[in-house]
This record gives C-alpha cells, sequence and structure tokens, in this order.
C-alpha cells in the first residue's frame, strides 16, 4: 500500500512538475500557478508520509521498550516475593531453636535476626513502586531481546560502514542532481526572460483568435466581448506595448488583430501565451495562427 502511494506521488509530481516548466516556457501564469499547487500538495503529501511511517516505527519501539520494562519490573517483584517469604524462616519456626544451648549465642542471634527483620519490615513498607520502575527501566536496556530469526552475522555489516563505493555513489548522485537542478534553473530564466530581439523584415504581425463560450448561450456580442477583454489585458504582455491595433471580427467565433510594427519570436510567444492563459468567465480563447505578414 504504501508503495503504491509512493508511486501515484511521485507520477503525480512528476506530470505536476513537467506542466508547470512547459507553463512556464509558454507564459501562461495562471495555468503554472495551478501546477506549483498541486506540486506542492503532491510534496506535502509525501512528506505525511514519510512522517506516518516514523512516527509508526518510534510509537513501535516505545511499546517495545515498555513492554521490556513491565517485564524487567515483574522480574523484580518475584524475586522479592521469594525473598521476604524465604528470608528469616527459622524465627517464625520455634522448633529450630530449641536444639540450641548455648546461651549466649542463642541470645545473639535472635537479638540479631530481629534487628535484622525489622529493617527489613521497615524498608518494604516504605518502599515506593517508582524506585522499582525505575530500576526496571534502567535494566531494560539489558534485557535480552525477542527470540527472532536466525541470520549469519558475517553477512551483517556495522552501522555505518557503506565502504568507499556507498560514498562515490551518493556524491555522484549529488553532484548529478545539482547539475540537472541548475540548467533546469539557467534554461527556465532563457526561455522566460524578457530580451531585445532584432527584427526581420516583417511589417506588421498578424493573429487568428478563435473564442469558445461555455454555460451561457453563444452569441456574436458575447464572443466579441469575450475577446475584446481579453485583447485589452494582453496588450502590455509584449516588449512593445499593442497601441493602435484591434481585432476584427471574421464569423464564427474567430477573430483578427494587426500589429504593427511587428513581432519577434518571443514577443509572440508571450502574446500567445497571454491569450490562452487569460481570465475571462465562460470563456476560453485559442490562437488558432500567428505569424508575420506584409503591409499592402
Amino acid at each position: 500500500m504504501k508503495r503504491l502511494a509512493y508511486l501515484f506521488a511521485g507520477a503525480a509530481a512528476a506530470g505536476a512538475a513537467g506542466y508547470f516548466v512547459i507553463y512556464l516556457y509558454r507564459w501562461q501564469w495562471q495555468r503554472a500557478i495551478l501546477c506549483g499547487v498541486v506540486l506542492l500538495i503532491v510534496g506535502l503529501m509525501l512528506l505525511g508520509i514519510v512522517l506516518w511511517g516514523r512516527l509508526a516505527r518510534i510509537e513501535e519501539r516505545i511499546r517495545e521498550s515498555d513492554r521490556r520494562q513491565q517485564d524487567v519490573l515483574a522480574r523484580l517483584r518475584q524475586t522479592q516475593t521469594r525473598e521476604q517469604g524465604d528470608r528469616f524462616r527459622w524465627l517464625e519456626d520455634p522448633a529450630s531453636r530449641t536444639y540450641v544451648f548455648v546461651p549466649v549465642l542463642m541470645v545473639t542471634g535472635v537479638v540479631l535476626s530481629g534487628i535484622a527483620w525489622l529493617v527489613q519490615r521497615i524498608a518494604s513498607a516504605t518502599a515506593r513502586p517508582a524506585a522499582d520502575r525505575r530500576l526496571a527501566g534502567q535494566l531494560s536496556v539489558l534485557a535480552a531481546p525477542d527470540p527472532a530469526p536466525e541470520r549469519d552475522l558475517e553477512d551483517e555489516r556495522p552501522p555505518g560502514a557503506g565502504g568507499p563505493g556507498r560514498a562515490a555513489r551518493l556524491f555522484t548522485v549529488a553532484v548529478v542532481g545539482v547539475a540537472l537542478l541548475t540548467s533546469l534553473v539557467v534554461g527556465l530564466a532563457d526561455l522566460t526572460q524578457t530580451r531585445r530581439q532584432e527584427r526581420d523584415g516583417s511589417e506588421a504581425t498578424s493573429v487568428l483568435v478563435r473564442v469558445d463560450m461555455r454555460g451561457v448561450p453563444v452569441t456574436t456580442e458575447r464572443q466579441f466581448m469575450a475577446a475584446s477583454q481579453a485583447w485589452e489585458r494582453c496588450r502590455n504582455s509584449t516588449s512593445v506595448p499593442l497601441r493602435r491595433t484591434t481585432l476584427g471580427e471574421l464569423g464564427d467565433g474567430v477573430f483578427a488583430g494587426i500589429v504593427r510594427p511587428a513581432l519577434t519570436d518571443h514577443d509572440r510567444l508571450r502574446l500567445r501565451g497571454c491569450l490562452e492563459d487569460s481570465e475571462v468567465d465562460r470563456a476560453s480563447l485559442t490562437v488558432v495562427g500567428i505569424g508575420d505578414t506584409d503591409e499592402g
């Protein structure tokens, strides 16, 4: 189950990251933000799965430690019970003292035994269970582990002994990861930066846009309003603001615009991304074609 969750989350993260890069390249910021949010959610889900597994293992270790502590505490109490039952038993049996004929030895032994019995009783009555629990906690680390399947100790490696091969592999993976991340950042910066480009000999750029409506009756007026809103919003998306440019209706929801002077390749990419990513309610725009044209 955990492997399936990792597989699903990894595929979702890879897809979101891929589309995130694609939408950044296309200058479609709203879609890029959405993919970024999905990528963040998937990352948090993976982090939650990992933390949940770690917490479960920690909880299992705590339960195992508590169980060992309880076992040691039970053994200590059993030992104390046996000692209390066997200690000074001869004082309780009068017959054992009838054959002691030396008065001094008898009196001395009785007095010393009585004192020892009294001290033991007082100590057992005033001792707190917390002392036994602390002692059991200290001795739990010395308790024998549960029986486990036999393993060949020669095949076991001590902790941290990965050898030079493992260190070399980790270093190689780290270097490759840093190189890929650097290439990705540099590539995105080169693709998305605004730069001055040399214009070709064309005098203007023509743009064809198709407007699709959803959830409302499709009328020419609604399509023209949606196209105009998106066009006005994207006037400042290029390096040169689109001044004195309007859209003309061609029919069937298709509109055409002529931009002068001609746009560079980078500006055409930004204008296409802005139009297709526009936030027009109940309307979506698709750039059918964009290219240079000569005036005439």
